[in-house]
């Protein structure tokens, strides 16, 4: 027990000295495969970097309102700030995919809800449970449920025993247990049950039984529950199996890297924060009904804000990804087009009055004038940038600073980086080091600082957390959502 104790303080003291610096935007931090017999977490640690792979759904992983949000999202994030290292989230469907990409070292672990079976223990490594759930056989409520009179007329017409799934049709994600479930039920009531592994996946599939499309499909409780709130027409009641595990996993030989994730769920789960983090998706049913049915959830909807039209009307103009720039207007005003800051700037991209008087906006301008405005604005300061910044991606890090801080101290930071024999040209771990670093004397005092003091750690997590968001972006909205 006692080394065990002394293994975790090992961790957590190493977690805390670490100084690396966040990787941002586009930037390729790590190769694509890490060696299998590399101790997984000393790499997390030294990278500053946890990449997880989950699912892209309604509770799992999603954009609301120009947020991430989702269980596993949420819940993984909370993880990686106590290793205190970044998160990259990656998604993929095909769940056979996703357990290659684990083995093969693409990701480092897989934060989705993994049921836990004997077959998968032989070549996954489970956490502890992150909750315990049940399958459920997902069917539709009879035509004109609404009217019946009793609760027996409606029953009468659901299929409540197993033994009556003889000769259906039920349709299943590919690669879920939901198939070899299935398949030790047909032995148990010694009839066929036609399977369809699909590629769609559950939600896509309990949302195809609500539509008429199929009859039956499997989903576990939890996540049926939460779509019965959105589909009314569909039942959950009937029980396909016991209470089973739900996990997440890392590779077989990663016991470091369990055993770190098992001692921080131990603590987390006796936090109200767990409580109040399962509520919110899994209980309260009637905000997740309100979330689902928005027309700004990425997952189903795919869009950001009411101002998607606007917004890549506007980036066509600065020649920037649409999404890119939304994630500037949310990091500024979470798409609220009445926003007045403590300094007296307004509106969606924030803009102070000078600049405001310069490009004809006002406090009664439209979204569209103010969204026009700030691009108008982006574009000014990208042309005050000098050619010798000529990494695309580095030099929209130069322009998201100078929108933020003012492009004087942006070429203080250049200048120090330059005396101190680091690149002006790049932000990433050059020049952001130094914008970072303008609160203290030593910097701000500098012969070459001719702007002065400047809090630059609001300028470095401006940059940060717009490009972060910009890959979540990218990941979870599409280029070009049809049309709702």
């Amino acid at each position: 027990m006692q080394g065990k104790v002394s293994f975790l303080f090992f961790v957590l003291l190493l977690s805390s000295c670490l100084n690396v610096p966040q990787k941002k935007c586009d930037e390729k931090a790590v190769p694509d495969n890490i060696e299998a017999n590399a101790d997984l977490l000393d790499t997390i640690l030294n990278r500053g970097k946890l990449i997880a792979l989950t699912n892209y759904s309604s509770t799992d992983y999603f954009v609301y309102r120009g947020q991430p949000m989702g269980y596993q999202y949420n819940l993984v994030s909370r993880f990686a700030d106590f290793l205190q290292v970044d998160l990259e989230m990656r998604v993929e469907k095909d769940l056979v995919k996703s357990f290659q990409y684990l083995d093969s070292g693409k990701v480092d672990l897989m934060a989705m809800g993994l049921t836990e079976t004997t077959n998968r223990k032989t070549k996954l490594r489970f956490t502890k449970p992150i909750m315990f759930t049940r399958q459920v056989l997902v069917q539709r409520k009879p035509e004109g449920y609404q009217k019946m009179q009793t609760r027996d007329e409606i029953e009468s017409h659901l299929l409540r025993n197993p033994l009556k799934l003889a000769k259906k049709t039920v349709y299943v994600h590919r690669g879920t247990v939901f198939v070899s479930r299935l398949k030790a039920l047909m032995n148990e009531i010694a009839d066929t049950i036609y399977i369809v592994e699909d590629e769609r996946e559950t939600e896509q599939l309990i949302a195809a039984v609500a539509n008429k499309e199929i009859d039956y499909t499997v989903a576990d409780e939890h996540v049926a529950l939460v779509d019965a709130a959105f589909y009314r027409n569909i039942d959950t009641k009937t029980y396909l199996s016991f209470p089973q595990k739900v996990a997440w996993a890392v590779r077989s030989d990663q016991k470091r890297l369990a055993d770190t994730i098992n001692y921080w769920l131990d603590q987390f789960y006796k936090t109200l924060d767990s409580r109040l983090l399962y509520n919110k998706y899994f209980k309260n049913l009637s905000s997740r009904r309100r979330v689902n049915k928005s027309l700004y959830n990425s997952y189903g909807k795919g869009h950001l804000s009411p101002y998607d039209d606007l917004i890549k009307k506007a980036a066509k103009q600065v020649g920037w990804d649409w999404r890119l720039l939304a994630s500037v207007i949310y990091q500024e005003s979470e798409f609220k087009p009445n926003v007045v800051s403590w300094v007296g700037a307004r509106g969606l991209m924030q803009l102070m009055p000078d600049v405001m008087e310069k490009y004809g906006v006002d406090s009664t301008s439209s979204p569209e004038v103010q969204i026009m405005a700030g691009t108008n604005y982006l574009k000014s300061l990208f042309r005050q940038l000098p050619d010798s910044i000529s990494d695309s991606t580095e030099r929209i890090k130069f322009v998201l600073a100078a929108y933020n801080t003012g492009m004087g101290h942006v070429f203080d930071a250049r200048r120090l980086a330059a005396k101190y024999h680091k690149n002006p040209n790049i932000w990433t771990d050059n020049v952001d080091y130094f914008i970072l670093h303008l609160s203290e004397k030593k910097y701000y005092n500098d012969p070459v600082v001719r702007n002065g003091y400047v809090r630059g750690k609001e300028t470095y997590n401006f940059v940060v957390e717009i490009c972060q968001r910009y890959k979540i972006y990218k990941t979870l909205i599409r280029d070009n959502p049809k049309k709702k």
